[in-house]
Protein backbone atom coordinates (compact mmCIF):
# COMPACT_ATOMS: atom_id res chain seq x y z
CA UNK A 1 0.00 0.00 0.00
CA UNK A 2 1.63 3.81 -0.48
CA UNK A 3 1.83 5.81 2.15
CA UNK A 4 -0.38 8.79 2.23
CA UNK A 5 -1.22 11.69 4.73
CA UNK A 6 -4.11 12.94 6.35
CA UNK A 7 -4.84 16.06 7.51
CA UNK A 8 -7.72 15.17 10.39
CA UNK A 9 -9.35 18.39 11.57
CA UNK A 10 -10.31 17.75 15.26
CA UNK A 11 -12.62 19.70 18.07
CA UNK A 12 -12.07 23.18 18.97
CA UNK A 13 -13.71 22.28 22.47
CA UNK A 14 -17.25 20.40 22.10
CA UNK A 15 -15.96 16.62 21.74
CA UNK A 16 -19.11 15.93 19.83
CA UNK A 17 -18.07 17.91 16.80
CA UNK A 18 -15.46 14.82 15.73
CA UNK A 19 -16.99 13.33 12.67
CA UNK A 20 -17.20 9.42 12.35
CA UNK A 21 -14.59 9.38 9.40
CA UNK A 22 -11.66 11.58 11.64
CA UNK A 23 -12.09 8.73 14.43
CA UNK A 24 -11.99 5.90 12.29
CA UNK A 25 -9.18 7.55 10.05
CA UNK A 26 -7.25 7.70 13.38
CA UNK A 27 -8.02 4.46 14.25
CA UNK A 28 -7.00 2.72 11.26
CA UNK A 29 -3.20 5.23 10.29
CA UNK A 30 -0.12 3.79 11.26
CA UNK A 31 0.84 6.85 13.43
CA UNK A 32 -0.48 9.75 14.70
CA UNK A 33 1.42 13.56 14.23
CA UNK A 34 0.20 16.25 17.39
CA UNK A 35 1.11 19.86 17.71
CA UNK A 36 1.19 18.64 21.26
CA UNK A 37 0.67 15.08 22.85
CA UNK A 38 -0.44 16.16 26.05
CA UNK A 39 -3.11 18.28 24.62
CA UNK A 40 -4.12 15.07 22.30
CA UNK A 41 -3.93 12.44 24.33
CA UNK A 42 -7.67 13.07 26.67
CA UNK A 43 -9.41 13.50 23.27
CA UNK A 44 -7.50 10.29 21.84
CA UNK A 45 -8.39 8.15 25.13
CA UNK A 46 -12.14 9.50 24.82
CA UNK A 47 -12.73 7.86 21.58
CA UNK A 48 -10.43 4.61 22.28
CA UNK A 49 -7.96 5.80 20.03
CA UNK A 50 -4.66 3.88 20.85
CA UNK A 51 -2.22 4.79 18.71
CA UNK A 52 1.73 5.85 18.80
CA UNK A 53 1.42 9.55 18.89
CA UNK A 54 4.59 11.77 18.28
CA UNK A 55 4.61 15.86 18.72
CA UNK A 56 4.65 17.82 15.15
CA UNK A 57 4.93 21.29 16.09
CA UNK A 58 6.19 24.74 14.96
CA UNK A 59 9.56 24.50 16.67
CA UNK A 60 10.57 20.78 15.10
CA UNK A 61 8.53 20.33 11.74
CA UNK A 62 11.38 21.37 10.01
CA UNK A 63 14.00 18.78 11.67
CA UNK A 64 11.37 15.65 11.43
CA UNK A 65 9.36 16.19 8.40
CA UNK A 66 12.51 14.57 6.41
CA UNK A 67 11.60 11.07 8.79
CA UNK A 68 7.97 11.38 8.35
CA UNK A 69 8.43 11.58 4.83
CA UNK A 70 10.44 8.33 4.63
CA UNK A 71 7.92 6.65 6.64
CA UNK A 72 5.52 7.93 4.17
CA UNK A 73 7.39 6.16 1.32
CA UNK A 74 7.90 3.41 3.36
CA UNK A 75 4.29 2.87 3.05
CA UNK A 76 2.52 3.99 6.46
CA UNK A 77 -0.95 5.94 6.86
CA UNK A 78 -0.09 9.11 9.53
CA UNK A 79 -2.94 11.61 10.51
CA UNK A 80 -1.73 14.79 11.33
CA UNK A 81 -3.92 16.92 13.80
CA UNK A 82 -3.43 19.91 15.61
CA UNK A 83 -4.55 21.05 19.55
CA UNK A 84 -7.65 22.21 17.95
CA UNK A 85 -9.62 22.60 14.61
CA UNK A 86 -7.77 21.88 10.93
CA UNK A 87 -4.23 21.31 10.87
CA UNK A 88 -1.98 24.26 8.63
CA UNK A 89 -5.08 27.11 9.62
CA UNK A 90 -2.65 28.85 12.02
CA UNK A 91 -1.07 25.84 13.18
CA UNK A 92 1.74 23.26 12.26
CA UNK A 93 1.00 21.46 8.70
CA UNK A 94 2.08 23.65 5.92
CA UNK A 95 5.38 22.47 5.87
CA UNK A 96 4.73 18.79 6.19
CA UNK A 97 2.01 19.03 3.86
CA UNK A 98 4.62 21.45 0.64
CA UNK A 99 6.74 18.15 1.06
CA UNK A 100 4.57 15.38 0.65
CA UNK A 101 3.30 16.83 -1.99
CA UNK A 102 6.87 17.23 -3.38
CA UNK A 103 7.67 13.42 -3.01
CA UNK A 104 4.60 12.41 -5.12
CA UNK A 105 2.99 11.06 -2.10
CA UNK A 106 -0.90 11.52 -1.80
CA UNK A 107 -2.37 13.99 0.56
CA UNK A 108 -5.84 14.30 2.18
CA UNK A 109 -7.54 16.75 4.26
CA UNK A 110 -10.78 15.95 5.72
CA UNK A 111 -13.62 18.08 6.52
CA UNK A 112 -13.68 19.35 10.16
CA UNK A 113 -13.87 21.79 12.67
CA UNK A 114 -12.31 25.54 12.55
CA UNK A 115 -13.22 28.52 14.38
CA UNK A 116 -12.93 30.87 11.58
CA UNK A 117 -16.09 29.19 9.54
CA UNK A 118 -18.66 29.28 12.50
CA UNK A 119 -17.33 33.14 13.57
CA UNK A 120 -17.95 34.38 10.19
CA UNK A 121 -21.50 32.53 9.67
CA UNK A 122 -22.51 34.11 13.05
CA UNK A 123 -21.25 37.79 12.70
CA UNK A 124 -23.94 38.20 10.33
CA UNK A 125 -21.71 40.17 8.27
CA UNK A 126 -21.25 39.23 4.57
CA UNK A 127 -19.92 35.58 3.81
CA UNK A 128 -20.03 35.36 0.21
CA UNK A 129 -16.47 37.20 -0.24
CA UNK A 130 -13.27 37.32 3.18
CA UNK A 131 -10.50 37.70 4.03
CA UNK A 132 -8.70 34.99 6.86
CA UNK A 133 -5.60 36.96 8.20
CA UNK A 134 -4.92 34.02 10.75
CA UNK A 135 -2.96 36.02 13.66
CA UNK A 136 -1.57 39.52 13.02
CA UNK A 137 2.02 40.55 13.38
CA UNK A 138 3.04 41.46 17.47
CA UNK A 139 5.67 44.03 16.38
CA UNK A 140 7.53 44.09 12.79
CA UNK A 141 4.75 44.97 10.12
CA UNK A 142 1.91 45.43 12.16
CA UNK A 143 1.59 48.89 10.92
CA UNK A 144 1.60 48.14 7.92
CA UNK A 145 -0.88 45.05 7.91
CA UNK A 146 -3.46 47.42 9.41
CA UNK A 147 -2.97 49.88 6.70
CA UNK A 148 -2.98 47.69 4.73
CA UNK A 149 -6.20 45.96 5.94
CA UNK A 150 -8.10 49.68 6.18
CA UNK A 151 -8.32 49.18 2.03
CA UNK A 152 -9.82 45.90 2.03
CA UNK A 153 -13.50 45.68 1.10
CA UNK A 154 -14.10 41.66 2.21
CA UNK A 155 -14.80 40.97 5.30
CA UNK A 156 -11.56 40.73 7.63
CA UNK A 157 -11.11 37.59 9.99
CA UNK A 158 -8.49 36.95 12.38
CA UNK A 159 -7.91 35.10 15.50
CA UNK A 160 -6.45 37.02 19.01
CA UNK A 161 -5.30 36.31 21.97
CA UNK A 162 -7.21 37.48 25.28
CA UNK A 163 -4.12 39.76 26.51
CA UNK A 164 -3.96 41.35 23.04
CA UNK A 165 -7.62 41.68 22.23
CA UNK A 166 -8.32 45.28 23.85
CA UNK A 167 -4.98 46.98 21.98
CA UNK A 168 -6.28 44.92 18.98
CA UNK A 169 -9.88 46.32 18.72
CA UNK A 170 -8.29 49.68 19.48
CA UNK A 171 -5.62 49.87 16.52
CA UNK A 172 -8.71 48.36 14.40
CA UNK A 173 -10.79 51.17 15.35
CA UNK A 174 -7.93 53.69 15.08
CA UNK A 175 -7.30 53.20 11.25
CA UNK A 176 -11.10 51.70 10.28
CA UNK A 177 -12.96 53.80 11.95
CA UNK A 178 -14.76 53.85 15.61
CA UNK A 179 -17.61 52.67 13.99
CA UNK A 180 -16.84 50.28 11.80
CA UNK A 181 -19.25 47.09 12.11
CA UNK A 182 -17.62 44.42 13.83
CA UNK A 183 -18.39 40.95 15.62
CA UNK A 184 -16.08 39.35 18.33
CA UNK A 185 -16.34 35.04 19.49
CA UNK A 186 -14.99 33.72 21.95
CA UNK A 187 -15.17 30.02 23.71
CA UNK A 188 -16.76 28.78 20.21
CA UNK A 189 -18.74 25.60 20.97
CA UNK A 190 -17.82 25.76 24.39
CA UNK A 191 -19.94 26.35 27.66
CA UNK A 192 -19.56 29.46 27.89
CA UNK A 193 -19.81 30.57 24.10
CA UNK A 194 -20.05 34.54 23.39
CA UNK A 195 -20.30 36.19 20.24
CA UNK A 196 -20.61 40.05 21.06
CA UNK A 197 -21.52 42.34 17.69
CA UNK A 198 -21.48 46.20 17.10
CA UNK A 199 -19.38 49.05 16.27
CA UNK A 200 -15.51 48.57 16.55
CA UNK A 201 -15.90 51.01 19.53
CA UNK A 202 -18.79 48.84 21.16
CA UNK A 203 -17.24 45.71 21.28
CA UNK A 204 -14.18 47.07 22.99
CA UNK A 205 -16.06 48.28 25.73
CA UNK A 206 -18.01 45.26 26.66
CA UNK A 207 -14.96 43.71 26.84
CA UNK A 208 -13.20 45.83 28.88
CA UNK A 209 -16.02 44.98 31.56
CA UNK A 210 -16.18 41.57 30.56
CA UNK A 211 -14.13 38.10 31.12
CA UNK A 212 -11.13 38.20 28.57
CA UNK A 213 -10.45 34.43 28.47
CA UNK A 214 -10.59 31.97 26.00
CA UNK A 215 -9.86 31.91 22.04
CA UNK A 216 -11.33 34.90 20.08
CA UNK A 217 -12.12 35.11 16.66
CA UNK A 218 -12.86 38.76 15.04
CA UNK A 219 -14.42 39.69 11.77
CA UNK A 220 -14.83 43.25 10.61
CA UNK A 221 -16.55 44.43 7.77
CA UNK A 222 -15.13 45.46 5.01
CA UNK A 223 -14.23 49.10 3.59
CA UNK A 224 -17.81 50.56 1.78
CA UNK A 225 -16.97 50.31 -1.95
CA UNK A 226 -16.65 53.87 -3.55
CA UNK A 227 -19.22 54.04 -6.41
CA UNK A 228 -17.80 55.19 -9.57
CA UNK A 229 -20.03 57.84 -10.83
CA UNK A 230 -20.26 57.93 -14.81
CA UNK A 231 -21.98 60.13 -17.57
CA UNK A 232 -25.27 58.75 -17.13
CA UNK A 233 -25.81 59.04 -13.54
CA UNK A 234 -27.34 62.93 -14.22
CA UNK A 235 -28.86 62.08 -17.33
CA UNK A 236 -32.86 62.25 -17.23
CA UNK A 237 -35.20 59.69 -17.76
Amino acid sequence: MDGKLFLVPTPIGNLEDMTFRAIRILKECDLILAEDTRTSAPMLKHFGIDKRVFAHHQHNEHKATAEIIRFLNEGQQIALISDAGTPAISDPGFFLVREAIKNDIAVECLPGATAFVPALVNSGLPADSFCFEGFLPVKKGRQTKFKKLAEEERTIILYESPHRLLKTLEEFAQYLGAERQASVSRELTKMFEETVRGTLTEIKSHFENNTLKGEFVICIAGKPATKQKNKYDDAED
